[in-house]
């Protein structure tokens, strides 16, 4: 299994980027996929997950109603639109596999994770 990430780069605070994740090597409707991100000095922490086989999504509070997150199942790519993008928002994301809870309704258990691309916003 590879996952693999691009898009990160540098904006000004209120930009948007769009982050890609191509994931290799399985079924993904068995799984979910998720985005993460890791700031300076801080832990890792969940951003954004989907559970493949529906589409359902979930977001953390702080980037609800600023970051979207898609499929694309033909290709086997996971999306992240970021928008109106603050200085907080900096940091390393990571694309990850993870796996669906036992009601399959839930993310959890991200055990295959990308390398990570910089995402960094500018006040």
């Amino acid at each position: 299994v590879q996952v693999v990430e691009s898009g990160g780069g540098s904006v000004q605070a209120g930009g948007s980027l769009r982050l890609s994740c191509t994931a290799s090597g399985l079924d993904l409707d068995d799984y979910a996929m998720g985005w993460f991100r890791q700031a300076p000095g801080k832990e890792r922490e969940g951003v954004s997950c989907i559970l493949w086989y529906d589409g359902r999504s979930y977001y953390a509070d702080a980037v609800k109603g600023r970051f979207t997150i898609s499929q694309d199942n033909a290709k086997n790519m996971l999306y992240l639109e970021m928008n109106s993008l603050e200085p907080e928002d900096t940091a390393i994301y990571y694309c990850a596999v993870g796996d669906l809870n036992s009601d399959y309704d839930g993310c959890v258990d991200f055990g295959t994770w990308g390398q990570g691309t910089q995402v960094t916003v500018s006040s």
